[in-house]
């Protein structure tokens, strides 16, 4: 019965946790639905093709990151904004959002230009399969000059998208996240393979698709949004002053710095860990990128209940109901745990169909299988230090976000994964494992920061 009262809520919960969720799931099911195919359809052209595009999308993922984690900082205010009923603090967040977006966007599309190919090149070694190193390259190139331009319409999307999701409003980003992938998915297949009478384009193609994609997706949310003003009034004079109160500029800075920092550093730390696993070869680099578009897949389950989490927790603790989100938040990540073992099992009767897939080596698939078997078993895991984070980040702990996640990575999984493939000769498969267990050491201190309840903060409280 205590367990009943502690981990499992209430009808009225669940209503209220799948209302947020559903939405969030959904798009991100989708979007790495189609992630999944579109990988498959390029992976049909050719190793060395699936290859170059999967590197090129390694560097891309630091940047979304840190779109996500600049925007993050200043989203903990806007849901306490939202949930304390101040509009006009709603309107100071989402301006500084602009700001993050367009500095970041510049600085990491400079970044890519001057530096695009010694980063490629970093993921290029020889392995046993002969896979075709200068052509990896050359693929990798091509893709990354197109995928460039979608690296604005991505960023502002995602401010209207997030500050939307902090005030309450899922579905329009789903919406328009969904019309997105369908436009892709389309222009995939014609662009990709040269259908009705369009050139086959390959992994330039595959790039000009998500290009459209993007705008077609910022187009639709920032319409939409300034089209009902009524039901987000915060929009309403959004752009009558592109200033920001200096006490709010300095609160979001000082929380928001460190969950920038986080990203930006877990992200590169990810790549990074995967460039120490290409060392073995570049049939690793495939595997790893069919292992990793197939979880993402499947990590939609923890990713959305995540979000959730910040959501709903960030929204109880600016209204001032400290005991209320405790006690929501032990039954979330509960909910969270219990769905990813579920979604992990699934995983893994799925695990060695997939990379069949694919047009590709059969060192590369059964590689991929294994890596899958491996991510399949540690979802739970995952699944309660993404909880973890969710909730101190909603509480204003940043700092030890930071600790926890991305000077984690740098201290404990980057060196040693380091170590094992330069210093060893242990199979690729043994020093995943290894790495990948090193998650059931963030789990303990994970749990031990939730029960000292630090992150139980009102931030916006005298706030303007």
């Amino acid at each position: 019965m205590r367990f009943k009262q502690l981990f499992i809520g209430d009808r009225a919960f669940y209503k209220r946790l799948l209302a947020v969720m559903l939405p969030v799931l959904i798009q991100n099911v989708i979007t790495n639905f189609v992630s999944l195919l579109d990988n498959i359809m390029v992976g049909q052209v050719g190793t060395e093709s699936m290859s170059g595009v999967a590197i090129v999308n390694q560097l891309l993922f630091v940047f979304n990151l840190c779109i996500f984690g600049g925007l993050s900082g200043a989203g903990i205010f806007t849901a306490q904004f939202f949930g304390k009923g101040d509009l006009e603090g709603v309107r100071h967040t989402m301006r500084l959002k602009y700001y993050i977006a367009i500095v970041a966007s510049v600085l990491f599309g400079t970044a890519f230009v001057l530096f695009g190919k010694p980063l490629i090149s970093l993921f290029l070694h020889e392995g046993e399969a002969g896979i075709d190193l200068n052509a990896t390259l050359s693929f990798g190139q091509q893709y990354l000059w197109v995928m460039l331009i979608q690296m604005l319409p991505f960023a502002l999307m995602q401010v209207y998208g997030s500050t939307l999701r902090e005030c309450g409003e899922t579905m329009l980003p789903m919406k328009a996240g969904i019309a997105a992938i369908l436009v892709n998915l389309v222009l995939n297949y014609i662009l990709i393979f040269g259908k009705f009478g369009f050139p086959a384009l390959g992994v330039v193609g595959a790039a000009i698709a998500t290009v459209i994609a993007r705008f077609v997706e910022c187009a639709i949310v920032v319409v939409w949004a300034h089209l009902h003003t009524k039901q987000h009034p915060y929009i309403r004079g959004l752009y009558r002053s592109l200033k920001i109160p200096v006490p709010v500029l300095k609160k979001v800075a000082i929380k928001g710095f460190p969950l920038l920092m986080n990203e930006v550093l877990w992200s590169a730390g990810m790549t990074t860990l995967n460039q120490a696993y290409s060392v073995r070869g570049l049939e690793v680099v495939s595997a790893m990128n069919i292992s990793s578009t197939v979880s993402n897949l499947f990590f939609c389950a923890f990713f959305a209940t995540g979000t959730t989490i910040a959501i709903m927790i960030g929204q109880l603790l600016g209204a001032g109901e400290s005991e209320r989100a405790v006690e929501e938040d032990r039954k979330l990540i509960a909910f969270a745990v219990a769905l990813s073992t579920v979604v992990g099992g699934t995983m893994a009767l799925f695990a060695p169909l997939i990379p069949n897939l694919y047009n590709t080596q059969d060192e590369v698939r059964r590689l991929a299988t294994s890596f899958l078997y491996v991510v399949a078993v540690m979802m739970p895991f995952n699944a309660f230090t993404n909880g973890s984070y969710f909730t101190l980040r909603s509480g204003g702990k940043t700092i030890i976000t930071f600790l926890f996640d991305s000077a984690f990575i740098w201290v404990v999984n980057v060196p040693i994964a380091m170590a094992l493939v330069h210093w060893t000769e242990l199979p690729i498969f043994w020093v995943f494992v290894i790495v990948q267990s090193l998650e059931l050491v963030k789990v303990t201190i994970g749990a031990i920061l939730l029960k000292r309840r630090a992150w139980v903060n009102n931030l916006v409280d005298h706030l303007q």
